[in-house]
């Protein structure tokens, strides 16, 4: 039987439209634009389904961690943030890499910070270069530029496998350059950019089922050097009905420096 589930897809619109994050000052309230809900059809890997990072900017590696506690104290963070250090290395190719944010996600109504439930990547290209300038400053970041650089997410389970909500991705060889379009993020400080996706029968969506946390999804959000981002989700399924434990996860932002001109 094909695993299905459903998505929340972006619509084009006549204006620019914008998530309000945190609105009105209260933590947590979000205020997401129109979306379409949609049925997918899945290809699991673990049932076969072929993938990988060079060819679909979406690679699934077994890495075991040291860390299994994710706490806000964040004293856990140095050890994992060179665990994802020496796996961009070792598995992408990575020349340098700086690990620059870490985002825990509960399935819970009462979570601050939920699974994304829209097709999305994480970065339109104005977007991308701000942060390169914010991470790195004026000057590194030219240096960067005439290299090849690229942002990647790391996206792991916590404490159980995942039951409901996996995380799943639209392979971009069925992604039209139409399929996209631009989103603010609307912050009460502060705007940013990401890229919705449209629906498309054409699309192929695949995910890896009951991922363990032993296992990792590593995915491009940007590249300066063409290789395309990749449109991801939630997606509004459930493996085994009679299993409960919550879905959580943690997802790394890391920019990378491949090196060249």
């Amino acid at each position: 039987m094909i695993p299905k589930a459903t998505v929340n897809y972006h619509v084009h619109a006549p204006t620019r439209q914008a998530y309000h994050i945190d609105a009105g000052g209260v933590v947590g309230e979000l205020i997401s634009p129109e979306q379409v809900v949609t049925e997918v059809e899945l290809s699991d890997v673990r049932a076969g389904a072929s993938v990988n990072f060079a060819g679909d900017s979406v690679g699934f590696f077994n890495s075991r961690s040291e860390v299994s506690i994710f706490g806000k104290d964040r004293a856990w963070q140095p050890a994992y943030d060179q665990e994802l250090t020496d796996l961009l290395t070792r598995e992408i190719g990575a020349k340098e890499v700086i690990v620059f944010d870490h985002t825990v996600r509960v399935d819970d109504p009462n979570a601050i910070r939920k699974p994304a439930r829209n097709v999305h990547s994480d970065y339109s290209p104005e977007g991308a270069q701000q942060r390169l300038t914010d991470i790195l400053g004026v000057e590194k970041a030219r240096e960067w530029s005439d290299g090849h650089y690229g942002f990647i997410n790391v996206w792991r389970p916590i404490e159980n496998p995942i039951n409901s909500a996996p995380l799943g991705f639209v392979r971009p060889s069925s992604v039209s350059e139409e399929d996209w379009l631009l989103l603010d993020l609307i912050y009460p400080d502060r705007r940013g950019q990401i890229m919705g996706l449209v629906a498309n029968p054409d699309h192929e969506w695949i995910y890896q089922s009951r991922m363990t946390p032993d296992e990792l999804a590593v995915f491009n959000i940007y590249d300066n050097r063409g290789k395309p981002s990749i449109a991801h989700s939630a997606l509004d399924m459930v493996e085994d009905p009679k299993i409960t434990t919550p879905r959580k996860s943690i997802e790394s932002r890391a920019l990378v420096h491949y090196g060249g001109k």
